[in-house]
């Protein structure tokens, strides 16, 4: 996946030495009750049950709009009918995704369709995914599709954690979509991490003047990328459950940061 592919450009060694001292320095023993608190989401329990570890991505907009980070509405839709039925109620125009704990990467297999105005577009949409992903995929278990309102566009970021097998869980930020593995330009941190450390994270990325305004885009709402990066590192440093978790995109808007695709994997039972 795009987060760990850029991880792996970053020399880990050169980036957190500063942020060293200040972990072991401020990080304080977290309260046992705090950290079984996942074990209050019936999302995990479900996936837990299932022997999965990683969620569907509608599983983990659910998990994340619990936690209070803002996601694009998204509906699961279990059959044709309720596709449309969804889609009316959301209004055009929609996206349509395969949602599957066995298909990873859903554009590949042809499980997305984007940018859909009309009825029938929906029900062509419904049925060429499902097809699609039966012939790919004949032994995946289907959900049913995740239903989506397509957002105006806006200014792409990606916010993403995982387990650095030195360092342990740090977070990511940078410029989302395709141009996280482009460009790849990316900053981190150890978890947790304070206001200023996510600030710096923000202003630190080369491509930063995108985030101000350019050549007339409206600039960033970086309040609310901030406070994005916090809730995930809070919410990661509180439950040790959670392995891997990818944001991308983000559209951060002038007014709001909206997570538009998410990914959240937990670690293994053992």
């Amino acid at each position: 996946m795009r987060l760990k592919r850029a991880a792996k450009l970053v020399n880990f060694d050169e980036v957190f030495r500063r942020d060293l001292v200040r972990v072991h320095s401020s990080t304080k023993d977290i309260p046992e009750e705090r950290k079984k608190r996942m074990e209050k989401y019936s999302i995990i329990d479900k996936v837990r049950r299932e022997g999965r570890s990683i969620l569907t991505e509608f599983e983990s907009k659910r998990l994340l709009k619990q936690v209070g980070i803002p996601v694009v509405e998204t509906r699961l839709a279990r059959t044709k009918n309720e596709a449309v039925l969804l889609s009316k109620r959301i209004g055009f125009p929609v996206a349509l995704k395969i949602a599957s704990p066995d298909v990873i990467h859903k554009t590949d297999s042809d499980g997305v369709k984007l940018a859909l105005s009309n009825l029938v577009q929906v029900r062509a949409a419904y049925t060429q995914i499902m097809e699609s992903v039966r012939q790919k995929y004949p032994d995946a278990a289907v959900h049913g599709v995740s239903v989506q309102k397509m957002l105006p566009p806006a200014t792409e970021v990606i916010i993403g954690a995982t387990k650095d097998p030195q360092f342990g869980p740090v977070i990511m930020f940078g410029l989302g979509g395709i141009f996280v593995e482009v460009l790849k330009d990316v900053s981190f941190r150890i978890i947790p991490v304070d206001r200023t450390d996510a600030e710096e994270m923000i202003r630190e990325i080369k491509s930063y003047s995108l985030l101000q305004g350019y050549r007339g885009k409206e600039p960033a709402n970086i309040a609310a990328l901030v406070e994005t990066i916090l809730k995930i590192s809070n919410w990661v440093n509180e439950n040790p459950q959670i392995k891997e978790i990818d944001l991308n995109p983000v559209f951060a808007y002038k007014d709001r940061a909206v997570a538009v695709d998410a990914r959240i994997v937990l670690e293994d039972e053992g």
